[in-house]
């Protein structure tokens, strides 16, 4: 039996800029590599997906990509939205880098000139607009609601604040191309108007979330993962609509990276009118409605929504509270908001305009804190929690409590609160992993969290986080020495929270800078 050793040395040089895509991060070198290189050694197993950058040229991404990292980088330092910089940063930039070699190739193959138009459905953040913008590609993004970082970009940058609502209004005739990059309930939708739009549209998407024509796409093979079988249904639909439909998977740090691509027809122009009818079959046919000859709908029939799909979404999905948190979906299931005029499928709406808080910030701070101080009763066996402030606990005798389930902890709550938390995104493990200064949520299980375990952590941090995590220091009340039976485990000057209102500190915030 031969027995081999492997590790990594990562050594560290100025050039090397963790991005996740082409430099990957020390800890995943670390912790995940030497795993996933023995896995892959004896795997035998055929992959679902076409290799990575199969449709353009690796060397001519590769030299595009690292020139917009360089050019743009600056950008993860001045991002003013919650998500995180250096993900949707590097993620869009090589989303950018992509769409330009196609469109290189595409203008080679073709003998054009000019670059390619192009218009963003559901933008978003509006950064991949920006930078095809940048770079020389005439176009602009849409999306229901405006965000903060609009406003640091150039005047180069077009970016609309409108919604999108399938209908023969909503038509892009002098386009070359339509972008749905995580576009959610627009996604099947991009392929039809695309095809409606002019002959010579084509369409680039990148799904992510899971959803149907109206509301949220119902799986039906269970031989296949849910992700796969949304590719072959968005598939489907460019091909109905008359589009020769190649799939990539693209270079991006996240496990939603395969593109689709119609860049051609399967017909000839004059057999528009007869595919048009096929599209209009297939559209309402996805609503489970029997169709009559001439394309009009005979029955309504309700909308078909899979349980307990999330998407990509922000938040967690609790065990007590089955409910998907994808943004948008709200009002595609329940009818709520306008119907426009003439839709191609009665029953679509758009998101709403203004996005509603549902990841547990928005409750009342009364109950939250009620919530918290219940589940921590039950973690610390029942002892009696102090409602003032506490003297600093001994190291030896601090209760760090127990660790119970969520559902253990959904138990034991009262009806209502249950009812309330059903109606959040996450519920009830929301709420706990937004408490995070008094509780730990790991595989499921809620725990007290030890402030000596954390504070040891950031001893280990770089320096330059060590001083972020300083500078956020006694900005709120140490819950533990106002609540704890045996106050906080650390002393004043080694805990990271207040203990008292004395110490409180106001917190910092960075000005924003323009965007060049």
């Amino acid at each position: 039996m031969y027995i081999k050793f492997s590790s990594v040395i990562a050594k560290k040089n100025e050039r090397w800029h963790s991005d996740g895509i082409v430099y990957p991060k020390p800890t995943w070198l670390g912790e995940e590599l030497l795993a996933k290189l023995a896995k892959w050694s004896v795997e035998n197993k055929k992959s679902d997906f076409k290799s990575t950058l199969s449709l353009i040229s690796v060397m001519k991404y590769s030299k595009a990509y690292q020139e917009l990292k360089e050019k743009y980088k600056e950008m993860v330092k001045v991002w003013p939205e919650v998500t995180d910089p250096e993900k949707f940063v590097y993620e869009d930039v090589a989303i950018a880098a992509y769409l330009l070699i196609l469109w290189e190739e595409e203008r080679a193959e073709r003998g054009l000139t000019a670059r390619q138009s192009f218009v963003d459905l559901g933008c978003g953040n509006g950064l991949l607009v920006h930078i095809l913008n940048s770079e020389g590609h005439p176009g602009r993004g849409i999306d229901v609601r405006r965000r903060k970082i609009w406003d640091m970009y150039g005047p180069q940058t077009q970016l609309e604040e409108d919604a999108i609502t399938p209908n023969d209004k909503t038509l892009f005739p002098d386009v070359d191309w339509l972008i749905g990059n995580h576009s959610d309930e627009l996604t099947p939708w991009i392929p039809v108007i695309a095809a409606r739009s002019s002959y010579n549209c084509r369409f680039f998407v990148l799904p992510c979330c899971f959803f149907d024509f109206i509301g949220k796409y119902s799986r039906r093979q269970s031989k296949k993962t849910q992700y796969r079988e949304y590719l072959d249904f968005i598939k489907e639909v460019g091909f109905t609509c008359g589009f020769h439909v190649d799939e990539d998977c693209l270079r991006i740090p996240s496990t939603k990276r395969v593109c689709l691509i119609g860049r051609s027809r399967t017909y000839p122009p004059s057999r528009e009118a007869s595919v048009d009818e096929k599209r209009t079959q297939y559209i309402k046919s996805r609503r489970g409605c029997p169709v009559s000859p001439t394309g009009r709908e005979l029955c309504p029939s309700p909308l078909r929504v899979a349980p307990g799909s999330a998407g990509h979404c922000d938040g967690h999905q609790a065990l007590d509270a089955r409910v998907g948190c994808v943004a948008g979906a709200w009002a595609a299931e329940r009818g709520a908001g306008p119907q426009a005029e003439g839709a191609w499928l009665p029953g679509f709406h758009p998101r709403e305009k203004a996005e509603r808080v549902r990841n547990c910030a928005a409750l009342p701070r009364g109950f939250i804190d009620q919530v918290v101080l219940q589940v921590a009763n039950l973690l610390l066996g029942g002892k009696q929690l102090n409602t003032g402030s506490s003297r600093n606990g001994s190291l030896k005798t601090w209760n760090g409590g127990e660790s119970l389930s969520l559902a253990e902890v959904a138990s034991e709550l009262d009806t209502e609160t249950l009812r309330r938390l059903k109606r959040e995104c996450g519920g009830l493990q929301t709420l706990l992993r937004n408490s995070h200064q008094v509780f730990r949520v790991v595989n499921g299980r809620v725990h007290i969290r030890d402030w000596r375990e954390e504070t040891l952590w950031e001893t280990k941090q770089p320096e330059g986080k060590q001083r972020v995590l300083s500078e956020a220091c006694k900005t709120r009340l140490c819950w533990f020495f106002m609540h704890h039976p045996d106050g906080c485990a650390l002393s004043a000057d080694c805990c990271p929270f207040a203990h008292g209102p004395a110490e409180l500190r106001p917190s910092r915030t960075t000005p924003r800078k323009k965007i060049p």
